[in-house]
């Protein structure tokens, strides 16, 4: 294989965001965040993957490969009031085509820090980044898989001859076998075929549609994430921001039609943290290229800021 075929690895970048002077007091996640090292153990850790060959490969919108660098951006200026670890693991990109290749790195890379016993924040990049991601949380667990709480439109068990980010959940169902505990919140009966529910229940995945959703509180739908994982150990949080309503998020590869108000999604994603089971989050499909006023960048943001504020001390 070529070097330039190679995935490409950029170390941490520096952390930017409004000053209001030195202290804990006056703390933003850019006077806080620091750069991983080998040595990085119970703190809470980014890894940006720049991806979005598995959008191409799917017929979508590309653009999400520039999602890390504006998630960070979104992320810098808000304001923490804990004193918990953060750190940033720096990016890993898909050059070319090479897609399998950087899943294969970013799986790496999660295991390892896995292994050191810290929640891994993954900023995509497409829904390709839940496979990679998820692979590498089932080897830092020694070969144990873990339920998913995937918030989303979309099935994304497709069958295909390449990875795309239509396949990741499937994917995973292949690796881990008997082990896949998959629920997934916010289905758009529109926008996913026969064929797909029907794979979905001969997986046994949980669904709750975007309509059933909208009957719930915030609170009752908080519950329902929680009991989709009440018997783990470890939980995998998949967010792909296609979930909320195009108004929210237009920044996406798909935007929705109908979605999920922020209002429920947010209390899944915090409820889910407030477990303290929480070890693997991934937020993905954020496209920059169509985020007016980086709306969707901004809602993101604050989805894995309190969600990071929210795990037990």
């Amino acid at each position: 294989m070529n070097s330039l075929d190679l995935p490409l690895y950029s170390p941490a970048p520096e952390w930017t965001g409004r000053d209001d002077g030195p202290g804990p007091e006056h703390a933003r996640w850019h006077s806080v965040v620091t750069p991983a090292t080998a040595d990085t153990r119970d703190a809470v850790v980014l890894l940006g993957y720049a991806t979005d060959e598995g959008v191409l490969r799917n017929d979508g919108r590309q653009g999400a490969a520039a999602g890390p660098e504006a998630l960070r951006s979104a992320l810098g200026g808000l304001a923490v009031h804990d004193d918990r670890a953060r750190h940033d693991a720096g990016t890993i990109a898909t050059v070319g085509d090479n897609l399998e290749e950087s899943q294969e790195e970013v799986s790496r890379r999660v295991a390892e820090l896995i292994e050191q016993n810290n929640l891994v924040i993954l900023l995509g990049g497409g829904h390709e980044t839940a496979f990679a991601s998820h692979r590498g949380l089932y080897r830092g667990l020694g070969e144990k898989s873990a339920p998913i709480v995937n918030l989303d439109a979309h099935f994304d068990l497709r069958e295909a001859e390449r990875p795309t980010s239509g396949t990741p959940f499937k994917q995973i169902a292949d690796l881990v076998g008997d082990g896949f505990d998959y629920s997934v919140f916010g289905i758009s009966a529109a926008n996913n075929t026969r064929v797909l529910f029907e794979t979905a229940r001969d997986l046994d995945v949980r669904v709750v549609t975007d309509v059933e959703l909208a009957s719930l509180t915030p609170e009752e739908a908080g519950a329902a994430a929680v009991e989709a994982c009440i018997d783990a150990d470890a939980v995998h949080l998949s967010i792909d921001l296609d979930v909320l309503p195009a108004s929210v998020a237009p920044g996406v590869s798909a935007p929705a039609g109908l979605g999920v108000a922020l209002e429920r999604i947010h209390a899944m994603a915090v409820a889910v943290a407030r477990t303290g089971k929480l070890r693997l989050v991934d937020v993905v499909e954020l496209n920059p290229s169509y985020d007016a006023d980086s709306r969707t960048a901004k809602t993101a943001a604050r989805l894995i800021n309190d969600i990071v504020a929210a795990l037990p001390r």
